[in-house]
């Protein structure tokens, strides 16, 4: 990401007619031979000389002529004037928004370089919106309303995430996504892509990463893996952002190898087989979308692990750990999976030591998106 730059606004900016007052004190005009000089009326001259009217563009250049100060100054000393007080009159209406504002992780989104530090409420609220890319509260509003008809669609009273951490992690993909070289998506591709992903399962992360993402891309996949903010509690998400640009953003969380790919494929499946209007948010107790949750559900499983092979597993009763070593190494995955799946199905209990078998993740110190084990 790069670098927020820390622009220098002064509290006090002087209006340009009080430079223009000292000019005609300096040669001592009178407002009226000023006025006569420059082929205007007395009043404009008061006016502009009181900040109430502005320097315009004719003005200006009338000014050059008679003060000698090139009219190209006059204008910008009038820009800056303007736009010094229509930020202090913006100020006053981001008093008002105070609440909505401090719902949003302001210092998360600092300490990661995603807005500029400050400590002013009005320097605050014009980051956040800077951030969303929203020119005003209402502007962003809507925007957010946009987003939270797909996450409304898809949360019940059980909803555990805070909507604006929710928003603020949707908004930072989006912006790496603005950045990303990734091709139109082609399913085919991506269903070849996801045969190759299969088999990182068994390396470490390091080695898939960076291999994994090019061949999301390739297939017009963005692969992003963004920490999660404080409030945050989901998995993952796929969404598409453009018709033929789809987005697959984890978090990390549960920190483990067989929640980690199952997450990946769950969300693959949605890209595979849903709608490319719909914002699927796995982690969270949904309703109204129990029927694609299933189905994305059982493709991911099913990918991972054919389901009858899984069964045959099952049917024996009883296995240890070389058991599922054995296995795994049959079907070509990393164990852990194969425990994750085992009691997903019921088979083994979540509290196991056949849990050993499952990789942990985390993240890299000042990572925004690598995991290590």
């Amino acid at each position: 990401m790069a670098q927020i730059q820390h622009p220098y606004r002064p509290d006090y900016v002087p209006s340009p007619g009080k430079t223009l007052k000292e000019f005609i004190e300096d040669r001592e005009f009178s407002v009226r031979e000023l006025a006569r000089r420059c082929g205007r009326s007395a009043k404009l001259v008061v006016e502009i000389i009181a900040g109430d009217a502005p320097i315009e563009p004719e003005t200006a250049m009338q000014l050059e002529r008679v003060l000698g100060m090139d009219a190209s100054v006059w204008l910008n000393m009038e820009a800056a004037y303007r736009l010094h007080l229509a930020r202090k009159e913006e100020a006053k209406t981001f008093e008002q928004m105070r609440n909505l504002i401090s719902r949003f992780p302001i210092k998360e989104l600092a300490e990661r370089d995603l807005i500029r530090a400050t400590n002013d409420d009005a320097e605050r609220a014009r980051e956040l919106l800077r951030f969303f890319g929203a020119g005003n509260f209402s502007a962003l509003k809507q925007r957010c309303d946009g987003d939270l008809q797909a996450v409304s669609f898809r949360h019940s009273p059980t909803f555990e995430s805070a909507m604006e951490p929710l928003l603020a992690w949707l908004r930072i993909g989006e912006i790496q996504a603005e950045k990303a070289d990734v091709a139109s998506f082609e399913r085919g591709a991506f269903l070849e892509a996801l045969k190759r992903i299969r088999s990182s399962t068994l390396k470490d992360p390091n080695e898939f990463e960076g291999r994994m993402k090019s061949d999301c891309a390739q297939a017009g996949v963005l692969f992003l893996l963004v920490p999660p903010l404080s409030g945050l509690r989901l998995s993952g998400i796929a969404r598409w952002i453009a018709p033929g640009k789809a987005i697959i953003q984890q978090t990390l969380r549960h920190k483990t190898n067989d929640h980690f790919w199952f997450t990946f494929f769950h969300e693959a499946a949605h890209l595979l087989l849903h709608s490319r209007k719909g914002l699927f948010i796995d982690g969270e107790q949904v309703k109204g979308d129990a029927k694609e949750e299933d189905e994305a559900n059982n493709w991911a499983a099913n990918f991972l692990i054919p389901q009858h092979e899984l069964t045959r597993l099952i049917s024996r009763g009883s296995y240890g750990m070389a058991d599922i070593i054995e296995f795994a190494d049959e079907m070509g995955i990393a164990p852990g999976i194969v425990v994750g799946q085992l009691q997903y199905r019921g088979a083994i209990p979540w509290k196991s030591s056949l849990n050993k078998l499952k990789i942990p993740f985390e993240w890299n110190a000042g990572s925004q998106g690598r995991t290590s084990t």
